[in-house]
């Protein structure tokens, strides 16, 4: 099953994906709110809002090796593989949807890149999760697009502006329940081009194990993402159309804009 956020009468709506039209719901499905609840919207006119907003915003950084080998190759001497499997945060300010716009900051100059990860979806309150808990703790999948400046990444302490700018974290297009994302292939693609593509599973850590450690320290709640990285990373620039497709779940479609001068 698919479920959404789009903007309805001005204001957010849980809706459920049925082929190409969006049911509304009377509330949120992570609380409970499954009846419908008014017309049916058609999907291609909806404005889809992210699917959920995190109560916290979870990342994870290098879970692929991949990824690991292209940042050494870069120079990034620094970077090893993981010996556990340790979470990072993100900024809400930073979510964006399917088909709004990344915006490109006028300050930013070097590498402004993509990046196509799944994102695992909160269903409950989870502390000193087991495996078993933490698999059935997933209320379902999306995807996000880890927008980066990778000069700023570089020039800061923390990657609060790199990393967390407005519109540098799209997600979407909706959640999808019944699917193995370990099982699926993740392609990123700018103007239609395939730029990368790899198994979304072949990750160092798993989702599993990121909540079994993270709840061993914190409590997560639903709603939560946990974004899990990706092996591969592709540059774009205003102009261009970014889609990161993951396979059973959906396509992730956003445009590039630059920043206008106020």
């Amino acid at each position: 099953m698919r479920f959404c956020r789009i903007e309805l009468d001005g204001r957010p709506t849980w809706g459920r994906v049925e082929d190409d039209v969006v049911q509304p719901l009377d509330g949120s499905p992570l609380e409970g709110g499954r009846r419908d609840a008014g017309t049916p919207v058609p999907l291609a006119s909806a404005v889809l809002l992210p699917p959920v907003v995190p109560p916290v915003f979870y990342a994870v950084g290098l879970n692929y090796k991949g990824h690991i080998e292209h940042a050494l190759e870069k120079g990034y001497a620094a970077v090893n593989v993981p010996g556990r499997p340790e979470v990072a945060y993100r900024a809400n300010n930073a979510l964006t949807g399917h088909g709004s716009p990344i915006v490109k900051p006028a300050g930013v100059e070097g590498r402004f890149e993509a990046e196509g990860e799944v994102v695992a979806v909160i269903g409950r309150r989870l502390r000193r999760a087991s495996y078993a808990e933490a698999q059935e703790s997933v209320f379902g999948w999306t995807i996000g697009n880890d927008v980066s400046a990778r000069t700023w990444q570089h020039q800061d302490r923390s990657f609060w502006r790199s990393k967390n700018s407005d519109t540098f974290k799209p997600m979407g297009p909706w959640i999808e329940t019944d699917v193995d994302p370990l099982a699926q292939t993740t392609t990123m693609r700018v103007d239609g081009e395939p730029r990368a593509s790899f198994p979304t599973g072949a990750m160092i850590f798993d989702p599993y194990e990121y909540i079994v450690e993270t709840t061993r320290y914190i409590t997560m709640h639903p709603g939560d993402v946990l974004w899990m990285g990706a092996d591969g990373t592709c540059r774009i620039e205003p102009g261009n159309v970014i889609d990161i497709e993951i396979s059973g779940i959906g396509v992730l479609s956003n445009p590039v804009h630059a920043e206008e001068d106020d």
